[in-house]
């Protein structure tokens, strides 16, 4: 699955980078640096967890 970051919602509060940090990081700057841009089965869950935490509805995950 591809992880799609709409950065017009994104407020960098790091909830992602909290539960999945492979694939998510609040930079400095506090806009978000997406370290991986896909998943698969063996890391599906914690992306799922940290699309859903998302309190600002900014991540998606589209299949492929």
């Amino acid at each position: 699955m591809k992880i799609h970051v709409d950065r017009g919602r994104c407020t960098g509060i790091g909830i992602c980078e909290s539960i999945a940090p492979d694939f998510f990081e609040v930079g400095d700057d506090g806009r978000l640096v997406l370290h991986r841009e896909t998943t698969d089965d063996s890391t599906a869950g914690d992306v799922t967890e940290a699309v859903r935490a998302c309190p600002a509805l900014a991540l998606t995950l589209v299949e492929q």
